[in-house]
């Protein structure tokens, strides 16, 4: 492993042909694969003693079939975010969104939260970097509510589990609520409720970030890297999430799901919201229960706002945040971004 002028590891070892061409060779093989999982899932299937309508099968089968397909996913899409990571770094990050303190600041703090690929884990040393550079906190909390919302990873695999029409839907709403509620958060003037160490930090600006010299061959390096140290984290919650949307696919009653999260009733939105906020996954790991929910008729809307409340208000997520917001500032953010999400569950199951 070395160390690039970024400060990112490169790993070594094959020479740089190796690396140029494994790109479409794996990409082949990872087509090939990707193609073969139904046929794989009920082979597998059939290995067990139950039939294969039972709901025994049912959950065997989607559980068989989903944890090669969301890892796979989550492979291809981590290598290509980590390979972009190479040019947009969390410096430049912070030296484009220095100083915006316009109108238009808002939305492009959630873009770049869309496009980048920052996980929750991610979220309180970039809100220092932030904080320290400058930035309106505002601005600051709109990409802090779009990076775990609507990031590339969950995205894309949102739009390989349940379509492009779900998942563009997804994303102009949660990048609505990011921008929404970051402009509503920056015209409250909170800086007074962040911790006391975080608002005595030295505030100079940002300087220009130099490009680093890198060749597409350091980049496959880089994606590479990305895929061992991510993966690597996560893979274990989404065999968690598979398995818990697996029990849900297979076992639960769909009049259960209907009367929790149909659309029927007022309270099916606040409540998805309140099952939301206390569990612990990332945006791979509750793509697989989301898939599920919907597969037992869950109204859209209410299925959304489950998965926002998920990825966004997090119990885990809040108490990392704590290091660096107060208890106050804390419940405004949820209050806030629970209004957003609210409204869009409600509103899908208005209108859909």
């Amino acid at each position: 492993m070395t160390t690039n002028t970024r400060g990112q590891q490169v790993p070594r070892g094959m020479p740089v042909w190796a690396w140029y061409s494994s790109l479409p060779v794996g990409a082949l093989i990872w087509f090939i694969l990707y193609g073969q999982l139904v046929i794989f899932s009920e082979w597998v299937t059939k290995l067990f003693p139950v039939e294969r309508d039972s709901h025994a099968g049912e959950a065997i089968a989607f559980f068989v079939y989903d944890v090669p397909k969301v890892l796979m996913l989550l492979i291809a899409i981590v290598f290509v975010t980590g390979v972009l990571r190479s040019w947009f770094s969390p410096e430049k990050t912070r030296a484009i969104l220095a100083g915006k303190r316009q109108v238009w600041g808002y939305p492009l703090a959630a873009a770049l939260g869309v496009l980048t690929p920052f996980c929750s884990c991610s979220s309180v040393p970039l809100f220092i970097g932030f904080v320290s550079a400058g930035i309106p906190l505002g601005v600051t909390f709109s990409f802090l509510i779009a990076g775990p919302m609507v990031g590339p990873v969950g995205l894309g695999l949102l739009y390989g589990l349940v379509g492009w029409k779900i998942a563009t839907i997804y994303l102009v709403f949660g990048f609505s609520i990011a921008t929404v509620a970051g402009f509503v958060l920056g015209k409250m003037n909170l800086e007074r409720y962040l911790q006391d160490w975080v608002r005595e930090l030295n505030t100079a600006p940002v300087g220009d970030v130099p490009d680093a010299r890198l060749t597409f061959a350091d980049r496959l390096k880089i994606g590479a890297t990305q895929v061992q140290e991510i993966v690597g984290k996560v893979w274990l919650w989404v065999v968690v999430g598979i398995l818990i949307g697996a029990l849900i696919h297979g076992y639960v009653p769909e009049t259960l799901m209907l009367q929790i999260m149909g659309g029927e009733t007022w309270w099916s939105v606040p409540a998805a919201v309140g099952v939301g906020v206390p569990m612990y996954t990332n945006a791979a790991g509750v793509i697989p229960i989301v898939e599920a929910l919907l597969g037992k008729g869950a109204a859209l809307g209410t299925t959304l706002a489950f998965m926002m409340s998920v990825i966004a208000l997090s119990l885990p997520e809040m108490i990392i945040l704590k290091q660096v917001l107060t208890y106050r500032l804390i419940a405004i953010f949820i209050a806030v971004v629970s209004a957003g999400i609210l409204a869009t569950g409600f509103l899908f199951n208005l209108i859909i």
